[in-house]
């Protein structure tokens, strides 16, 4: 068991898997799917790759298939195709006799472990003697079991990017302030369309161990916001919009959150990733879009909307890398290892730390 409260194994992926085709992978895991039966279900995040995702039983962002996992009672396996904190809450929110698996341990989100939970002990202390006990934590789900138990025995809860604001609301009516972690951008961009002024927020630098972009008295601070974000949303840029501007006025730009604060005021609308799904399906025809987010979500959102023209944001590809480790070798493996009983890449959160995790996930379903 590690720092964080949660156990991982990581054999390395055998050779013979290495060496397939394509097809022969494709076959063997839908053979696998087709013998394990309902013992598995099988989750996809948005941003997964496209010869992966069709083999997911269910599709979504990474709290609503940890909600879906949940209900997924009747099943003694759950492969979660997404990076380690999905895998986490999945583990967390599902029963005792069940276990989550994720094909390749080396897939992480390198936001969430911009949370360290030794550094945010450290930084809470120093936040008390600062400002008192007028501080709520409130972590966006993209964090780690460790990250969110801390919250949970604050206290405090998580927030997805969908309900962000509602989450914001609910802290405030209980604290004067809020530390946001781990990604500085959803909880500037989040408390700014709320009305809070940029003079009011600050950021907590946990390398250096101390305050960035402090504009004004510390007793006006409302925002705090942990020094982190997310390496494939900071790709964006003003000037990739204003170039797509140029090109064709008639291109609405759309943005994720974690983009930053002005990419986020530069573009036509900006919201999280189902926010944009919708936006795009409910669109007419001839609809015009450039998306800042994952690219394997924009293309296949190109795929399935030929009738309208969407495309990147940036001219550069921008994957979670991360992400993109759950290839079909490491699907095949996890699966064949499930069916010779002894399952590989098994994620487990201890029994504390899962508990004041759920605590906080428990305290955002209330609100919201």
């Amino acid at each position: 068991m590690n720092a964080e409260g949660f156990t991982l194994t990581h054999p390395a992926l055998p050779d013979t898997y290495r060496n397939l085709s394509h097809r022969e992978l494709g076959q063997r895991i839908q053979q696998a799917k087709e013998r394990l039966g309902r013992d598995l279900v099988i989750m996809g995040h948005h941003y997964q790759r496209d010869d992966v995702i069709q083999f997911a039983d269910f599709t979504g962002d990474s709290l609503e298939l940890a909600r879906i996992a949940e209900q997924q009672r009747d099943a003694r396996s759950i492969v979660f195709c997404g990076v380690h904190f999905m895998a986490e809450t999945a583990d967390i929110l599902t029963g005792e006799e069940q276990i989550v698996i994720l094909p390749d341990m080396q897939a992480g989100c390198s936001m969430a472990d911009m949370a360290d939970i030794d550094e945010l002990e450290e930084a809470w202390e120093v936040m008390q003697e600062e400002l008192g006990d007028t501080i709520l934590p409130v972590t966006y789900v993209n964090s780690t079991a460790a990250i969110k138990a801390f919250v949970g025995r604050h206290g405090g809860t998580t927030c997805t990017s969908s309900n962000a604001r509602g989450v914001l609301e609910w802290a405030f009516a209980r604290k004067k302030r809020i530390l946001f972690l781990p990604d500085q951008h959803l909880g500037r961009n989040t408390a700014y369309a709320m009305g809070i002024p940029l003079e009011q927020m600050a950021v907590w630098d946990p390398i250096g161990g101390d305050w960035e972009a402090v504009q004004g008295p510390m007793e006006d601070l409302r925002v705090l916001l942990w020094k982190g974000h997310c390496s494939v949303h900071t790709k964006f840029t003003v000037d990739q919009i204003r170039e797509v501007r140029e090109q064709d006025p008639e291109t609405r730009v759309i943005v994720h959150p974690e983009c930053t604060f002005d990419v986020v005021q530069a573009a036509d609308e900006d919201g999280s990733t189902s926010y944009i799904i919708r936006q795009i399906e409910s669109a007419p025809a001839g609809s015009k879009w450039a998306v800042g987010t994952e690219v394997n979500l924009v293309q296949r959102l190109a795929q399935n909307h030929p009738e309208q023209e969407i495309r990147l944001l940036s001219r550069t590809m921008c994957p979670c890398l991360t992400m993109n480790r759950i290839d079909r070798p490491h699907l095949l493996w996890a699966l064949e290892s499930l069916i010779e009983g002894k399952p590989v890449n098994r994620v487990t959160v201890g029994p504390d730390t899962a508990y004041w995790a759920r605590t906080a996930l428990e305290r955002m379903l209330a609100i919201v």
